[in-house]
């Protein structure tokens, strides 16, 4: 299968571009995390009838971001004891029925998994983020002019009070929690990583939200495009520096060299949607303990090969 668009695997294992965060990058997301703070660990666990064995299953209600709901499905596996924890996260606009098979899967496998549900993209979980700009059709240009309005500002908090609000059962050794997700999620595990010192590894499939500036001029396919359309309806060179300001911000690669924890990636060299070019991108600015796994024939999709190399990963650093 040809690779049409992007770099030769010789090229993307060099391919390291500068980084393009802010002079107030950290200072920015310092602040998001004391603003994240204010709102109390509060959380509801609602029991739901799953038909699985030696697992419990719950819908999960929290406060997320600026007191957010955000909902989520928790699955407890069996046991006395401190079990290790994992948060998933799932694609863009794309978690089928709460993902709740694949969580119970995960407690099946010994952990105590928490699902969150991205807001205002699945179930009751609440996007209360009102920006002053509009935006086109999705979520990618969102508060797009404003790094304090901007989506994922939200979105990446969220997924930081996940990991809290898991660390914080008591069934849970918190020194044992990962965090995992594909495309979005996949963006939202290295995010979280880089913002939370509670992970002790992450595990992320094909990030998304790598690398803006590259991924606007090459990906062929898929919500990077969203903010290509925005700037043809907001044509002109002031929103096109604010955008790319704004997205600077929330860029994975910018928050790669804050990641501390085990760091595993994988990528496919014929996706569409998160061109391997931007993973690698991610991949090579990372100063954690790293691996990444590179399937040259498969692209934005399910990838066979890589779930006993992300399995052996996660039972090596959370020992379930």
């Amino acid at each position: 299968m040809a690779q049409l668009y992007d770099m030769p695997l010789e090229e993307l294992q060099k391919y390291k571009p500068s980084l393009t965060k802010q002079k107030d990058f950290d200072e920015f997301w310092e602040k998001s995390l004391q603003e994240l703070a204010k709102t109390p660990i509060k959380y509801e666990l609602i029991p739901y009838d799953f038909p699985a064995r030696r697992v419990k299953v719950f819908r999960v209600e929290y406060q997320g971001f600026k007191g957010a709901n955000i909902e989520g499905w928790l699955a407890i596996p069996e046991g006395e004891g401190l079990h290790p924890g994992l948060v998933r996260f799932h694609g863009y606009n794309w978690a089928l029925d709460g993902c709740i098979p694949d969580v119970v899967n995960w407690a099946l496998n010994g952990y105590v998994t928490l699902q969150m549900l991205v807001r205002g993209q699945q179930g009751r979980s609440v996007d209360n983020i009102v920006p002053s700009s509009g935006h086109t059709v999705g979520w990618m240009s969102k508060g797009i002019l404003s790094q304090e309005e901007y989506y994922y500002r939200g979105v990446y908090m969220d997924a930081v009070r996940a990991v809290e609000v898991l660390a914080s059962l008591p069934c849970v050794d918190e020194s044992r929690i990962g965090v995992t997700g594909g495309s979005q999620g996949g963006g939202l595990t290295l995010a979280t990583a880089a913002l939370s010192d509670i992970p002790k590894v992450a595990a992320a499939d094909y990030p998304f939200l790598a690398h803006f500036e590259r991924a606007i001029d090459v990906a062929p396919d898929g919500p990077y495009l969203e903010i290509n359309e925005y700037l043809r309806r907001n044509s002109g060179e002031e929103i096109e520096r604010q955008v790319k300001k704004t997205l600077s911000y929330f860029d994975v690669m910018n928050l790669a060299p804050r990641i501390k924890c085990r760091t595993w990636i994988c990528t496919g060299l014929v996706d569409e949607i998160t061109p391997p070019s931007t993973i690698f991108a991610v991949y090579n600015h990372l100063k954690c303990p790293k691996e990444i796994s590179v399937f040259r024939y498969f692209g934005h999709e399910h990838i066979p090969g890589s779930i006993e190399t992300k399995l052996r990963i996660l039972m090596d650093m959370l020992n379930p």
